[in-house]
């Protein structure tokens, strides 16, 4: 993470995989007008799906304070008008200071990088803040079947969990598992750039009485 000369902070990985990230979420928001995101970290994506998406409005979230002056910043820079102030946001919070009725919650490359308990956290959040046939969108690299599906994405994880051992690339079908457990269906699974997956998952209607 590169800081720039006012609060705005750069991410190199974020230049790198926001257009593939777009070209999959732009037919799946086609139609929709509120987004929330978790874990929004520089601002980078969000600004950049923003300028892209002018029908939709994005909330960006993050825990951090250097992060939440940072996506103002960059959303002042970019004077979007559709993206509205950061706010503190902890996955694992038993409510989410949001409102609720969005029609997609997405989360780019946190559940590597935090324990467990956030993606769990997260499954339930994202479950009371999208509405019925809404989406939750996740973007990360993710074991298949018990296995990693690149040499560098194993070495990434033993990295990973050597700086925290609550941290580290969690297996696809344990995520859709917590995923189900919330009431979202069977993920959708797209394969992207440098051994990544984004995943999207649809929330169910209420049975019918």
């Amino acid at each position: 993470m590169i800081a720039m000369t006012d609060a705005r902070l750069h991410s190199p990985s974020v230049a790198r995989n926001r257009d593939p990230i777009l070209a999959v979420l732009r037919p799946l928001l086609h139609g929709a007008r509120s987004v929330l995101e978790i874990a929004s970290g520089t601002g980078g994506h969000v600004v950049h799906f923003a300028a892209a998406l002018p029908g939709v409005t994005f909330q960006p979230t993050d825990p951090g304070g250097p992060s939440r002056a940072s996506i103002d910043a960059w959303v002042a820079e970019g004077g979007l008008g559709n993206v509205r102030p950061a706010v503190a946001l902890d996955v694992t919070a038993p409510t989410w200071p949001v409102p609720g009725g969005v029609d997609a919650v997405i989360c780019i490359n946190m559940i590597h990088i935090s324990p467990w308990a956030a993606t769990l956290g997260l499954m339930r959040g994202a479950a009371d803040a999208v509405r019925p046939g809404g989406l939750l969108f996740l973007y990360g690299p993710y074991r298949r079947g018990g296995a990693h599906t690149a040499d560098s994405n194993a070495a990434f994880d033993d990295s990973l969990r050597a700086r925290n051992a609550e941290w580290g690339i969690r297996d696809l079908e344990a995520v859709a598992e917590a995923a189900k457990a919330e009431g979202f269906g069977a993920p959708q699974v797209v394969a992207m750039p440098a051994n990544n997956f984004s995943v999207i998952f649809r929330r169910a209607w209420p049975a019918s009485p």
